[in-house]
C-alpha cells in the first residue's frame, strides 16, 4: 500500500485487515461537536479508529492570540499517533462525511506535516463507503500502541506574519476556503466579525468536488487552480478558512492536481480576525 492523497472505496475494500492499515473515522460538523461521536458509535468502517477533531486534531486555545483549531504541540500528536497504533510502516486512511471538504483532510495534511507521507482520503467519503456497499460496523477496535516519531515540515503551514505579508502582493498569494456567500460576510459564522483577509482571493473549496463529493479530475483541477493563481510557483500560495479545518482540502486538490507544495494557514480567520489592526473586507 502506498495512497498518497486519494483512495477509492474499492481499493479500500481490497486492503481491509492489513496490519499495516490504520483507518480514521474523521466525522465532525461545527454546528454539533458531540455528532461524530455518536454516528461512529452507530457503525463505521470496520476497525476504522475515530479521529475527533476538537479531541485528537486540535491543541489548547489561547484566548486572544490562537485561532479555534490550533495544531496540537508535535509531541502531543505524535503520542497520539502512536496510541492509534501508526509508525513510519503504516497507511493511514481518513474519511469524514464530507467527501473530505471537513476534517479528513485536516487528517491528511497533519500527518504530511509530521512527516508522514502514506496518508490517503477516502475519496467521496461515507457516502462513497455506503454506495458501494462497503461493510460497517459497531465494535471499537483496541489499536496496539506504538512509537511514532515525527520529522516535521513546518513549511506546510504559515503564520500569520506570512500571510500578511503574502496578501499584499498582487496577484495575491492568499486564499480563502469558504463560499463566496461567507467570503463577503453572509450566512452562518462562528466568529464574532464577517469578511475576509484584505487582499485574499476566493477559492470555494466547494469548486473542486463533483455533485457526489468525490474530488474532480486531475486535469480539471490544475485548469481550475491555474486560473485562481496563474503562473505563481504553488509553494507560495496560502489557503485559509474559518478555523483551520476546511482549507485543508485545497491544499489536497492542488496536490492530486500536480501542483503540490502550498500551505495552510492553520490560524485562519478565526486567528486573524484577533487582532483589530489586521485589515479585513467585505
Amino acid at each position: 500500500m502506498d495512497y498518497t492523497t486519494l483512495i477509492g472505496a474499492d481499493d479500500l475494500r481490497g486492503v481491509l485487515g492489513h496490519p499495516e492499515l490504520v483507518i480514521l473515522d474523521a466525522r465532525f460538523t461545527l454546528d454539533d461537536e458531540q455528532w461524530g461521536k455518536r454516528v461512529y458509535a452507530e457503525g463505521h468502517i470496520p476497525g476504522a479508529l475515530q479521529a475527533d477533531t476538537a479531541d485528537h486534531l486540535a491543541g489548547p486555545i489561547i484566548a486572544g492570540v490562537t485561532g479555534r483549531r490550533p495544531f496540537p504541540a508535535p509531541e502531543d500528536f505524535a503520542r497520539q499517533l502512536g496510541a492509534w497504533g501508526i509508525d513510519a510502516r503504516t497507511q493511514v486512511v481518513a474519511y469524514d462525511a464530507d467527501g473530505g471538504l471537513m476534517s479528513a483532510s485536516r487528517v491528511w495534511l497533519m500527518l504530511r506535516w509530521m512527516g508522514h507521507d502514506r496518508v490517503a482520503v477516502l475519496d467521496g467519503g461515507w457516502q462513497a463507503w455506503l454506495a458501494a456497499d462497503g461493510p460497517v460496523e459497531s465494535d471499537v477496535r483496541v489499536p496496539s500502541p506504538t512509537t511514532f516519531s515525527p520529522r516535521l515540515r513546518p513549511a506546510l503551514l504559515a503564520d500569520v506574519e506570512e500571510v500578511d505579508a503574502a496578501r499584499r502582493l498582487t496577484p495575491t498569494r492568499v486564499f480563502d476556503s469558504r463560499s463566496a456567500e461567507g467570503y463577503h460576510g453572509g450566512g452562518v459564522y462562528h466568529d464574532p466579525v464577517r469578511g475576509h483577509i484584505a487582499g485574499a482571493g476566493l477559492a470555494d473549496r466547494a469548486h473542486t468536488v463533483t455533485a457526489d463529493k468525490r474530488l474532480r479530475s486531475p486535469e480539471e483541477l490544475r485548469a481550475h487552480y491555474e486560473g485562481l493563481i496563474g503562473g505563481q510557483d504553488p509553494t507560495d500560495v496560502i489557503f485559509y478558512c474559518g478555523s483551520g479545518i476546511t482549507a485543508a482540502q485545497n491544499v489536497l486538490a492542488m496536490t492530486v492536481a500536480g501542483l503540490p507544495g502550498s500551505k495552510m494557514y492553520v490560524g485562519s480567520w478565526s486567528e486573524w480576525i484577533n487582532d483589530p489592526s489586521r485589515e479585513v473586507e467585505l
